[in-house]
């Protein structure tokens, strides 16, 4: 255990920073140390003091210099100036190389191995200095790119011909065990890394000179810093990806669908696995898929918007249509409500292409082209089964919409999606798909459209000054530019100012009037305006509320709503 004197100065450096509770903090120190973890790291991850502050507190006290630059000059041409795993393995980081000196950030100035390998490595004048963990995490992946402590591994396991051949459980557990294989150790980062960033994809791929991998964060593709030379890995990484989602690592020239089941921390996260063939070679797409906890008061809705929706949840009968592009949100807005509906009296019975979220107590079925069980022919066979409640993944053709019809008029409540731009527009994609209008006004309770905007940063956003003529010009309420933000830029939010994503959206309600105009064949401008008589709130104009709600900003509304107005 590390002497008691060196506890007391990581307590009283922290009490000087400003920790507020110096007994605790020794007391996890303490513990730390029984278990022969890092006492620097338990100092940050107990959260019990601002780390900046500690630090510069700590380089006072030990009269060394307090790196005060950001993490750009440091990380910049990391990888041809410093060894990588000497970085890595001591999680240093030069902050100046010259040809017989190196200045070097640290967060751990007791570590004496670090020390030790600098010297014989380098036989160059080194200064030390202390800098935040976080800086000097963010500039070694800046730096070497992601999983680069393994990279020389990765390489030698190439080499050796080790294919890691068994992997063949059903689950993948990323554990301490996975750690030893190099190959899975590299591809488990990733997945690590793109949890924690939030991103719902991961793409691979290959380039002419070069192996780019990139994470969609927030609806946005943000590149990943990646080791140099990775395309020299590209067969061994995408051979891995593919012996995961069992798929056939022979074949090369035919894309390929697959999943991958994983297990983190304890969490099941479900991959979905696309291969494309390009002539760089194979480019995978990963699609993660967390078991989220939906819940409609997650969705931020108004009361207004919470009240109908809650109203049409609570209808016996009808159709309830969501509508918007690939990536609006739908099914998991869908998801939401079927879990605001699951309760022990009712049964839901679902069809989907794919089952994307798994949901405890409702009956899930995934299409399957190749055996003939459609969308159609699974909700047959769902209304045979005595359901309360039906949700079919999408509204693909008209023999999918004439049974959906029919269940929701002899006595079902049934949820889908169509593609459409709008609200309104879903009447005329079931008008041009040859659906009977009276069929449509009889049974249809609700179109509801929605976008996905991204939510400012609450640590970072700040206020925004619009001039009063693009307000009007774009139709938004003078009244409210007060209120208005735009994103920031800090830590939190790796320096994008947005965190997280929200839906904006529109509910069209089926009212008689708008029933007489569909019968009658009404164009889309007449059930338009109907709709707007009815009540409904455009899309756009529901932005521009969460907009001055501080929320988002007015250029995301802008940008999303730009197809349906």
């Amino acid at each position: 255990m590390p002497s008691p004197s060196l506890i007391d100065v990581l307590v009283r450096t922290a009490a000087s920073a400003g920790c507020a509770e110096p007994t605790r903090l020794r007391h996890a120190l303490e513990l730390a140390a029984d278990k022969h973890q890092p006492l620097m790291d338990a100092v940050v991850d107990s959260t019990m003091v601002d780390e900046d502050a500690f630090f510069a507190q700590l380089a006072t006290g030990l009269g060394l210099p307090y790196a005060e630059n950001g993490v750009g000059e440091a990380a910049e041409g990391l990888h041809s100036r410093f060894p990588a795993k000497l970085a890595l393995r001591h999680r240093i980081c030069p902050a100046q190389v010259a040809n017989n000196e190196v200045t070097i950030l640290t967060y751990n100035p007791f570590d004496l191995s670090a020390r030790q390998a600098v010297g014989q490595e380098l036989r160059k004048r080194v200064h030390w200095q202390i800098a935040p963990r976080h800086r000097i995490l963010e500039a070694l992946h800046q730096g070497y790119g992601v999983g680069a402590e393994n990279f020389e591994e990765l390489l030698e396991g190439r080499e050796s011909g080790d294919d890691h051949d068994d992997l063949k459980q059903e689950t993948t557990v990323l554990d301490e065990a996975d750690e030893e294989a190099t190959v899975m150790n590299f591809v488990n980062q990733v997945f690590r890394e793109a949890l924690k960033e939030r991103a719902t994809d991961i793409h691979v791929e290959p380039l002419e000179r070069d192996l780019r991998i990139r994470y969609r964060v927030d609806g946005k593709l943000l590149e990943v810093p990646v080791p140099p030379n990775m395309r020299l890995l590209q067969a061994s990484l995408i051979s891995r990806l593919k012996i995961m989602a069992h798929l056939d690592i022979a074949e090369r020239r035919m894309p390929q669908d697959g999943r991958i089941n994983l297990e983190l921390d304890g969490e099941p996260i479900d991959v979905r696995v696309a291969t494309i063939p390009s002539v760089n070679g194979e480019s995978v797409a990963l699609r993660l898929l967390t078991r989220k906890k939906f819940d409609l008061m997650a969705l931020g809705l108004d009361d207004k918007t919470e009240a109908t929706i809650r109203k049409l949840l609570a209808a016996p009968n009808g159709i309830i249509l969501v509508t918007g592009p690939t990536g609006s949100g739908k099914s998991s807005t869908l998801y939401t409500f079927l879990k605001e509906l699951n309760t022990k009296e009712r049964r839901i019975v679902t069809i989907e292409d794919p089952v994307e979220n798994k949901l405890d107590g409702i009956i899930q079925i995934a299409v399957k082209p190749e055996i003939d069980l459609t969308f159609a022919a699974g909700l047959r066979s769902i209304l045979r089964g005595d359901p309360n409640v039906i949700m079919v993944g999408e509204m693909r053709d008209q023999e999918t919409v004439e049974i959906a019809i029919r269940g929701a008029l002899t006595g079902h409540l049934v949820f889908s999606t169509l593609h459409t731009n709008d609200a309104v527009g879903g009447i005329s994609r079931l008008l041009d798909m040859g659906i009977e209008p009276f069929m449509i006004s009889s049974s249809v309770r609700a179109f509801q459209a929605q976008r996905l905007v991204r939510t400012l940063c609450g640590i970072c956003k700040q206020p925004a000054h619009h001039e009063d003529s693009h307000l009007r010009t774009i139709g938004f309420p003078l009244e409210w530019k007060g209120k208005l933000f735009k994103p920031g830029g800090c830590r939190s939010c790796r320096n994008t100012g947005f965190t997280g994503r929200l839906a904006i959206m529109e509910i069209c309600l089926m009212s008689e009037a708008l029933q007489d105009k569909i019968n009658n064949r009404a164009n889309s401008i007449e059930l338009k305006a109907q709709a707007l008589k009815d009540g409904m709130v455009p899309m756009r104009q529901y932005g521009f509320r969460k907009a001055a709600e501080g929320v988002t900003t007015i250029e995301e509304v802008m940008t999303v709503t730009a197809a349906s107005e």
